[in-house]
């Protein structure tokens, strides 16, 4: 596992979608994960500072969480297929361990709140990590590729919409972090 922080969120000019940008600790890819506005809107009100004057859906959820005895633990993106992220979040009750499907948008604005690290299965990080400023043809060495089947063909030529909204970003506001 990879573990991230939330680098930033960004928003497309051209089509306004939103896009949550995690970043591995001890490395240089970046993971981008489109989400929706109202999960973005939470996870930037979170590493903001800025409290709403009513409890959102996932402060709701760690209250539930911390109400029952539980703790949140992590959160895991721990899949990726036919272009959707999957999330797990996982809380800690005693001694009994529980893992809770999710979005990664949800997992996220959760993690924020709980201050909880945030992981990615190196199989996702692999197949649609990105590393800014850094041509993608320069990611193999010679000599050193694989035949990829059809679905992996595929599969990538998809990411590759990621790949050329991330080189679109201006990289300057990446450096502009709220403390927590």
């Amino acid at each position: 596992m990879i573990e991230t922080v939330v680098e930033s969120i960004r928003v497309s000019l051209v089509t306004q979608h939103r896009v949550v940008i995690l970043k591995e600790v001890e490395g240089e890819r970046h993971l981008p994960i489109w989400i929706g506005a109202y999960e973005a809107e939470a996870i930037a009100m979170e590493l903001q500072g800025v409290t709403a004057a009513r409890p959102l859906p996932y402060d709701l959820m760690r209250a539930i969480v911390v109400d029952m005895g539980g703790t949140v633990d992590r959160i895991v993106v721990t899949d990726l297929s036919q272009d959707v992220f999957y999330a797990r979040i996982i809380i800690q009750i005693g001694e009994r361990t529980v893992e809770i499907d999710s979005r990664p948008s949800d997992a996220i604005a959760l993690a924020v709140r709980s201050r909880v690290p945030i992981l990615v299965d190196e199989a996702v990080m692999e197949r649609a990590g990105v590393t800014l400023g850094v041509d993608d043809d320069q990611d193999e060495e010679p000599g050193e590729g694989t035949e990829a089947t059809e679905a992996e063909k595929a599969e990538d030529e998809r990411l590759s919409v990621f790949r050329e909204f991330i080189n679109t970003l201006d990289l300057d506001d990446f450096d502009r972090k709220k403390g927590n």
